[in-house]
């Protein structure tokens, strides 16, 4: 399933953030945020794609880099709020 949640990130950030960019391009390990590729208003877009695409409710204290710098990162912190039913 892991794949799978990369593989939906990363074409949303193509699509958003990145249109005309070549996919593999945009690695699991590409910098989003600190990079400056995703901004403030960015992050809270993707939020809100990803509270409504998987269903979880993403915290304040969680939408940081540690969770929404590298689409791992994003992947992961998915595939843990949906285990938990958070």
């Amino acid at each position: 399933m892991n794949d799978q949640i990369k593989e939906e990130i990363r074409q949303y950030i193509l699509t958003e953030f990145l249109p005309g960019e070549k996919p593999s391009n945009l690695r699991d390990d590409t910098a989003l945020r600190t990079s400056g590729i995703i901004d403030s208003v960015g992050l809270l877009r993707m939020i809100d794609y990803i509270e409504e695409r998987y269903k979880i409710q993403v915290e304040a204290h969680e939408a940081g880099v540690e969770n929404f710098d590298r689409i791992e990162d994003i992947a992961a912190f998915i595939q843990r709020k949906s285990a938990t039913g958070a």
